[in-house]
C-alpha cells in the first residue's frame, strides 16, 4: 500500500509538471519568435522603427523563457538576460540596464556580430571574451532568482526598444577597478555602478 501511494504521488507530480510545461509552451514560442524578429530589426543598420503592438514581447512571455536560468544559450532573450545578470546583478536597475544598452548598441554596427548571442560570446575563439562571464570557466547557470527576473524584464524592454540608453551610445565598458589599454582610444560617456562606459570617437565599432 505504501509503495502504491509513492507511485501515485510520483505520477501526479509528473502530470502536474508536464501540464505546466505544456501551458507555458505557447508563451515561450511566442517570446522567442518575437525576440528573433526584434533582434533582426535592431541589427538592420539605420532601422529605428518602433515595433508594432503585436510584435512587442509581453511580461508573461519573457518570464516563461528559461525560468530557472539553466537553459542553453541559444536565443536572444536568454543570451541577453544572462549577460545582464552576470555582468551587473549586484548593481541595481541602472547598472543592469546599462549592460543591456551596450549589447543593443552593438547590434547593426560593423565589427560586431548581428545576433545577441554571438555578441555576448564574441572573442571566445581568441581566449579573450568581450563579456567576461562567458569564458571565466564558471557555471553560467543563474543563482539568484530575483535578480534574474529583473534581468529578463530589462532584456524584454531592450528588445522592445522601450529602454532608455543610459550610456549615451556606449559600445564598451570595463569594471572601475581596471584600467585597460584600450580605454584611452574611446570617448568616456558615463560611470554607472561598478562600470565605466565608452563609445568610439567616429561612431563606428573598432
Amino acid at each position: 500500500m505504501h509503495r502504491l501511494l509513492i507511485v501515485i504521488s510520483l505520477v501526479t507530480i509528473f502530470l502536474i509538471n508536464h501540464t505546466i510545461a505544456a501551458d507555458l509552451t505557447p508563451e515561450i514560442e511566442a517570446a522567442e519568435t518575437k525576440a528573433e524578429l526584434l533582434e533582426q530589426n535592431a541589427s538592420a543598420e539605420g532601422s529605428m522603427a518602433s515595433p508594432s503592438p503585436s510584435e512587442i514581447i509581453t511580461k508573461p512571455e519573457v518570464q516563461a523563457v528559461d525560468p530557472a536560468g539553466a537553459e542553453p544559450l541559444d536565443d536572444a532573450i536568454t543570451c541577453l538576460s544572462r549577460s545582464i545578470y552576470w555582468e551587473a546583478k549586484g548593481e541595481g536597475t541602472a547598472g543592469m540596464e546599462a549592460i543591456a544598452n551596450v549589447v543593443m548598441n552593438r547590434l547593426g554596427h560593423e565589427g560586431f556580430p548581428n545576433t545577441i548571442c554571438k555578441i555576448v560570446m564574441q572573442g571566445q575563439e581568441q581566449g579573450s571574451c568581450q563579456f567576461s562571464w562567458w569564458c571565466d570557466g564558471r557555471s553560467d547557470d543563474v543563482q539568484e532568482e530575483k535578480s534574474y527576473t529583473i534581468a529578463k524584464e530589462i532584456a524584454r524592454k531592450a528588445l522592445n526598444r522601450q529602454l532608455t540608453d543610459r550610456t549615451d551610445g556606449a559600445m564598451y565598458f570595463h569594471h572601475r577597478k581596471l584600467n585597460p589599454d584600450w580605454s584611452s582610444k574611446f570617448i568616456h560617456t558615463i560611470d554607472i555602478g561598478d562600470h565605466i562606459f565608452y563609445k568610439p570617437s567616429d561612431g563606428k565599432a573598432n
